[in-house]
Order: structure tokens, then C-alpha cells, then sequence
């Protein structure tokens, strides 16, 4: 059985679209490297591009 680490031994990396820290997670060791996003919520965030200032979408 692997030995047990604790949250605050693994790697943290900051998030691309609300800026917040993240630690790695078990699902996510094959990719870790190309993670940019602590979320699905983020990531949908993140790819978005007509956002007005102040974080709220543009009206259309």
C-alpha cells in the first residue's frame, strides 16, 4: 500500500480564470502539466472572450 501524503506536501498551481490556488488531484496525474483550471466552472469562464469589465458577459 503507497504511503499516505498530506495536502500540504502536494504540488498547488494557480488558476488561469479566478486567480485562486489549487492542488493537484489524483485524477488529474497523468495531465498535471497542461491543468489550468481549478474547475469546470473556470474553464468555461476562462475560455470566454466578450467579458466586459468588472467579470459580467457583455448584453447582445
Amino acid at each position: 500500500m503507497p504511503k499516505m501524503r498530506r495536502k500540504s506536501d502536494l504540488p498547488t498551481k494557480i488558476c488561469a480564470a479566478c486567480g485562486l490556488p489549487f492542488t493537484w488531484r489524483k485524477k488529474w496525474e497523468r495531465d498535471w502539466d497542461n491543468v489550468r483550471y481549478c474547475s469546470d466552472r473556470c474553464r468555461g469562464k476562462g475560455k470566454t472572450r466578450g467579458d466586459a469589465p468588472g467579470g459580467k458577459a457583455a448584453p447582445v
